[in-house]
C-alpha cells in the first residue's frame, strides 16, 4: 500500500462519473427514440467514464503512462467491434457519433484525474451540447452557402495568417503609413460586412442592420456607412431595406459622437462643459431619425426578406481599394500637418476629421490639459473633426448608396448638422 501512495481524490472520481452521466442521459434518450441503435445509455457511459479515471489514477500512482495509453486502445476496440458488427448488420444506418463520443468520455475520465477537471468539466458540457443540439447544428450548416464558407475562410487567412506577418510600424518618412493597421482596417470592413450579413440572415433586415450599425459604430462608424452604403445597391432593395440601413448607419454616427465624449473624459474631464450641448445634440437627433427609420422599417419586416435576396456581401477587393484610399487620405492630413501648421488647429482638425475622429479628440484633449491650447479653442476643434467626419461618411453614402438610402440619409444629416452648429454657437 504503501508503494502505491494511496489518495484517492474522490472529488475528481465524482466529476468523471458525472460527465459520463451527463453524456449517458442524452445517448440514452437517443437510443429511446431509435431502440436498436447505439452502444448503451447512463450505465453505459458512466462506465467509460470511470474506466478513464481509474486507468489514469493507476497510471499516475505507478508511473506508468501505458496503463492509460493501453487501457484506452482496449476501450477503443471494443468501440470499433461493436461498430464494425453494427454496419455488416445495417449497411444503410452506420454512424460514428455514439463511438467518438464513448472515447471522449473516457478521455475526460482520465483529464479529471490528470488535474484539469475544469477544462474536463467545460469539455464534457461542451459534448453533450453537441450531441443534443443535433438538429440546430445540422441546419446551422444547411443554411451556410459555398460562397459563405470561402468568404469565412479568406477572412480567416486574412487575419491569421497575412495580418501577423505584415510590420506594425511607418514605413513612410512622415510616419502615416503602417501596413499593419492598414491591413486590419481592411480585416474590419470586411468583418463587418460579413457580421451585417449573418444578423440579417438570423434576425431580418428590420433589427440585424441595426443591431450591427449599434455595436459596429464602437469599432469603426466609417467602416459601418461604407458597408451599409454598398449593401443598399443589392439587386431587389426596397424601401424597408432602405429605412433599415439608414438606421444602422445613424446609429453607428449616434456611438461616434459618444465615444468622442467618453475619449474627452477619460484625458481631460474639465473639457466636458464645453463639448457636453455641441456633441449631446447631433447625437440626440441622429437618434432620433435611427428611431425613424427603424420604425418604418419595422411596419416592412415581414416584406423585407422577400424584398432583398439574402447574397453574402464580402468582397475582399473592395475592402482594400477603401484601405488604399484611407492611406491616401491620411498620408494628406501628416503632409499638411508637417509642412503647413501656420493654418491653424482648426484647419487641421478639418483634415484630421476626414478620416479619423480619436487621434484629433486626444491630442487636443491632451493639449488643453497640458495648457498649451485654450480649452474653447481645443473643443471647437474636435466638434469641427466629429462634424468633418459625419460628412465625409455622407459623402460614402452618396458616392456608393442607392437613390433610396441617400435620401434618408441626406435629411437626417442636415438636421444633425444645423444642430450642431446651433448648439456650438449657442455655447
Amino acid at each position: 500500500m504503501d508503494a502505491l501512495q494511496l489518495d484517492l481524490p474522490l472529488r475528481d472520481f465524482a466529476i468523471a462519473l458525472f460527465l459520463g452521466a451527463l453524456v449517458g442521459i442524452e445517448r440514452e434518450k437517443k437510443q429511446a427514440a431509435d431502440p436498436d441503435r447505439g452502444i448503451g445509455g447512463l450505465r453505459t457511459f458512466m462506465l467509460f467514464a470511470e474506466a478513464g479515471a481509474v486507468a489514469a489514477w493507476l497510471s499516475a500512482q505507478l508511473a506508468a503512462p501505458l496503463i492509460f495509453l493501453g487501457t484506452g486502445a482496449f476501450v477503443t476496440a471494443l468501440l470499433v467491434a461493436g461498430y464494425l458488427t453494427w454496419s455488416r448488420l445495417h449497411p444503410n444506418d452506420v454512424g460514428l457519433t455514439t463511438e467518438v463520443a464513448a472515447i471522449v468520455v473516457y478521455l475526460l475520465g482520465g483529464l479529471t484525474i490528470f488535474g484539469h477537471p475544469a477544462l474536463a468539466v467545460a469539455l464534457g458540457i461542451a459534448t453533450a451540447a453537441m450531441l443534443a443540439f443535433k438538429q440546430p447544428l445540422h441546419g446551422l450548416v444547411g443554411r451556410i452557402a459555398r460562397d459563405d464558407l470561402y468568404a469565412g475562410l479568406t477572412l480567416l487567412i486574412a487575419t491569421f495568417i497575412v495580418l501577423p506577418v505584415l510590420p506594425d510600424r511607418t514605413l513612410d518618412p512622415w510616419g502615416a503609413l503602417n501596413p499593419y493597421q492598414m491591413w486590419w482596417l481592411v480585416i474590419l470592413i470586411s468583418g463587418l460586412s460579413l457580421v451585417g450579413y449573418v444578423a440579417t440572415r438570423w434576425l431580418g433586415a428590420g433589427r440585424g442592420i441595426p443591431l450591427t450599425g449599434l455595436f459596429g459604430g464602437l469599432a469603426s462608424s466609417t467602416a459601418v456607412t461604407l458597408s451599409f452604403a454598398r449593401r443598399s445597391r443589392e439587386p431587389g432593395a426596397g424601401p424597408a431595406l432602405a429605412d433599415a440601413l439608414a438606421a444602422g448607419i445613424l446609429l453607428a454616427w449616434v456611438v461616434m459622437f459618444a465615444r468622442v465624449g467618453i475619449e474627452v473624459a477619460a484625458v481631460h474631464a474639465a473639457l466636458l462643459p464645453l463639448l457636453a450641448l455641441p456633441l449631446a445634440v447631433p447625437a440626440g437627433l441622429a437618434a432620433i431619425a435611427a428611431a425613424v427609420a427603424y420604425r418604418r422599417a419595422g411596419t416592412r419586416a415581414e416584406r423585407a426578406s422577400s424584398e432583398v435576396p439574402l447574397r453574402n456581401p464580402f468582397s475582399l477587393a473592395a475592402a482594400i481599394r477603401f484601405a488604399l484610399l484611407f492611406a491616401a487620405v491620411l498620408l494628406v492630413v501628416k503632409l499638411a500637418e508637417t509642412y503647413a501648421p501656420g493654418r491653424g488647429l482648426y484647419g487641421v482638425a478639418t483634415l484630421a476629421g476626414v478620416t479619423d475622429v480619436d487621434a484629433i479628440t486626444l491630442s487636443m484633449a491632451t493639449s488643453a490639459r497640458d495648457g498649451a491650447t485654450e480649452p474653447r479653442v481645443a473643443a471647437n476643434a474636435i466638434v469641427i473633426a466629429a462634424l468633418t467626419n459625419s460628412l465625409v461618411k455622407f459623402g460614402l453614402v452618396l458616392g456608393l448608396g442607392a437613390p433610396l438610402l441617400k435620401r434618408r440619409v441626406a435629411a437626417a444629416t442636415a438636421v444633425l448638422l444645423a444642430g450642431a452648429v446651433a448648439a456650438l454657437l449657442a455655447r
